[in-house]
């Protein structure tokens, strides 16, 4: 049996494996990470597990955005304006309206293969028995 802790490292690893996934120019969102990993009502702990990365990590958090294609991010490490120059860096448009920053989900979205899902939760199923 996994005790929480040993199953919370794994979700955040399993998080960082799917992220690292997305490649420049493209983002994909919480709810998106979570459903590959099996777990598609945790999409705020998607959001925890990118919040607690350490510095130099080189994990591509910035390509992680909510559902409506906004900039959510509530952390005081990595301010949203981080994000937007990250994601502009990427060549994706960030598009401000109203003191809040969109990205347009249709047009910069990564959809990940059925190779992608199947790896990332072929290893997630063997780890837990």
């Amino acid at each position: 049996m996994i005790d929480f802790f040993h199953f919370l490292m794994y979700f955040y690893s399993k998080v960082y494996d799917v992220v690292k996934k997305i490649p420049a120019g493209k983002v994909a969102t919480y709810q998106q990470v979570a459903t590959i990993i099996s777990t598609p009502r945790a999409a705020q702990a998607v959001g925890w597990a990118l919040r607690a990365l350490p510095t130099g990590h080189g994990v591509p958090w910035q390509r992680v955005i909510n559902s409506r294609g906004m900039i959510s991010i509530q952390n005081l490490r990595a301010p949203k304006s981080l994000q937007v120059k990250l994601l502009r860096e990427e060549n994706i448009e960030v598009k401000e309206i109203d003191g809040n920053y969109f990205v347009d989900l249709p047009r910069y979205q990564y959809r990940f293969s059925k190779k992608d899902i199947t790896a990332v939760n072929g290893i997630l199923a063997r780890s837990l028995k």
